[in-house]
């Protein structure tokens, strides 16, 4: 059945009666003699390494500020010991980071891969740097020139730090509103908009010589469950698959992507085995994305501690299975003597062949020199990184993006632009409200804010503006507006003209009725620069061009919206 998934691109494979294969990162306007150099360098590189640092190269551990002492030295440990091929940097003090890998470098004999999961930029793991927006605020922007140079921006705080891999971007279509991982974390449920937005993500990164890693394949879209908790379970046929599920990674990966990452889900399509992850699965990893799709770039589990894998599989154990699976890395790696000694006894057993540890090492070493690694790199200077990962530059490229994602849904009224001459009443409702419309007030905008106990007070002709304020703390949050509120939001919609404004998920649209609601507006996110950008398009200084991402409901699909031009 894998044979036939995806037989109509294999036409596409051959060009010239040479076999093309997909995905090895290799940096813009490379030349011959470069890639020459390259393969020299890692086929010494290779010869000058014993078994032992050859395996150590598969493993990727992680690395936190925030554990104590103990912790810190059990890395300097490892990473001396067992000579692994790279760190993830977790949470979260950005100079201590920087004076660590420095110091890593320094252990290993061949420079380190520092990765990263900075989906939203730094701030997703070091809370001074500033937010970018989740994928689901760029699925929105209609320029996709913005996503680029939100990555672009992304890429260079990670150079600023000793970053070279981002865990990103997440290229899984969310057709489950309910999804309790993915969710924001997505460019949205069409391939189209998942495949363009990922695809600008990517080249912001990599034309930076940041590599990227497109994931969760084979596609982590329609899960109900987090596979951080349990094991998810996909249940499609091929041609679902093949349609939505893996047409972006079908999509993008002869595009130069310089990693995949793979799901810790279950797929019983492809994988016959009871409850097989995909992570551990030869059917997923080799015989699909390696052979079926010809992807020959690196291919990185999703991280090994995640209790869809770890409640079942041992340390080390986990590790043998993912690399007998066709994986390159094994990322977050529990126990890296232990997964070396077991995959080198699979070796021995016949279970693995020899020459995949040779595959994946020089693969790797490839990639290290692209990046930049065939000699350590430049010690760096941790002086000054709390201001050069949030400068006014940070805040005009970020801004302008919440800008080009508000969405207007709906202006039956024409309330927009929001008049100097009108007074307004703005009611905040749910748990996170921000001091949205004091920026109002500094523009000449009458605005008296209220309460719900006041509604009853307002005059027939009242214009409210009402702001649903979602807690904007993760991006895992619910994203519901309580039934008290939506009660509240109909008793206004019958007798004054509303203006309902969204600060966080258009999903919290899914069961709310806009029929009587004049108009509405989404800005994806509640924070102060998502506010910024929203009073912007609310007086007209700039257009309002967003398009929803997401099917909400039948009335709401994806790619919903209204053109408001700017006025002023």
């Amino acid at each position: 059945m894998i044979k036939k998934l995806l037989g109509n691109i294999l036409l596409l494979l051959l060009i010239s009666n040479h076999q093309v294969v997909w995905g090895q990162f290799v940096p813009k306007n490379i030349t011959e003699e470069q890639r020459i150099k390259a393969n020299h360098w890692v086929e010494k590189t290779y010869q000058n390494m014993s078994q032992d640092e050859r395996l150590g190269q598969l493993f990727i551990i992680a690395l936190y500020t925030n554990k104590g002492d103990a912790f810190i030295q059990n890395v300097r440990n490892i990473v001396e010991k067992e000579q692994i091929g790279g760190l993830i940097l977790m949470q979260d003090d950005a100079s201590k980071e920087i004076s660590l890998v420095n110091e890593l470098h320094a252990k290993s004999k061949i420079p380190l891969l520092i990765g990263m999961d900075a989906e939203w930029g730094l701030y997703q793991r070091i809370p001074i740097a500033h937010k970018f927006p989740w994928a689901i605020t760029l699925g929105a922007i209609q320029n996709k020139q913005t996503i680029y140079e939100n990555a672009k921006k992304i890429a260079q705080d990670a150079k600023r730090i000793g970053v070279n891999w981002n865990f990103a971007p997440v290229v899984d279509v969310n057709t489950n509103p309910k999804n309790p991982i993915i969710g924001n974390r997505s460019f949205g449920s069409t391939v189209e908009n998942v495949t363009q937005s990922a695809y600008a993500y990517t080249m912001g990164l990599q034309d930076q010589n940041i590599l990227a890693a497109i994931k969760h394949f084979p596609g982590h879209g329609d899960t109900s469950t987090d596979s951080h908790l349990t094991l998810p379970v996909v249940h499609h046929s091929l041609d679902r698959l093949q349609a939505v599920e893996l047409a972006p990674f079908q999509n993008l990966i002869d595009k130069g992507i310089g990693g995949v990452m793979v799901a810790h889900v279950y797929v019983p399509t492809l994988e016959k085995g009871k409850n097989i992850p995909a992570s551990l699965s030869y059917s997923v990893v080799t015989e699909l994305l390696k052979k079926q799709m010809r992807y020959q770039g690196l291919i990185i589990t999703d991280a090994l501690n995640m209790n869809a894998v770890a409640d079942t599989y041992p340390p080390g154990v986990v590790d043998a299975l993912a690399f007998k699976a066709g994986n390159d890395i094994m990322l977050f790696s529990q126990d890296v003597a232990k997964g070396k000694a077991e995959i080198q006894k699979a070796i021995d057993r016949g279970e693995i062949p020899a020459q995949r540890v040779e595959e994946s090492v020089k693969k790797i070493l490839k990639t290290k020199y692209f990046l930049g690694l065939s000699q350590h790199p430049e010690t760096i200077n941790p002086q000054n990184i709390h201001w050069d990962l949030k400068t006014e530059k940070h805040k005009q490229i970020i801004q302008n993006a919440y800008s080009e994602a508000v969405t207007l849904l709906k202006d039956d009224k024409n309330l927009l632009p929001l008049k100097k001459e009108d007074t307004y009443y703005y009611l905040p409702l749910e748990e996170a409200p921000l001091g949205l419309y004091p920026e109002l007030l500094q523009l000449g905008i009458t605005l008296k804010t209220i309460e719900p106990k006041d509604i009853p007070l307002l005059p027939q002709s009242a214009k409210v503006i009402i702001g649903i304020h979602k807690d904007n703390s993760t991006a895992y949050k619910p994203y519901t507006i309580s039934k008290q509120n939506k009660t509240l939001i109909q008793k206004i919609a019958e007798k004054h003209l509303l203006l309902l404004h969204i600060f966080g998920s258009p999903y919290a649209l899914a069961d709310v009725e806009i029929k009587n609601i004049s108009t509405v507006v989404v800005a994806y996110e509640n924070n102060d620069d998502a506010v910024i950008a929203s009073v912007q398009g609310l007086l007209g200084k700039k257009s309002i061009n967003g398009r929803l991402p997401v099917t909400v409901n039948h009335t709401l699909p994806a790619g919903s919206g209204i053109t408001k031009n700017k006025t002023k």
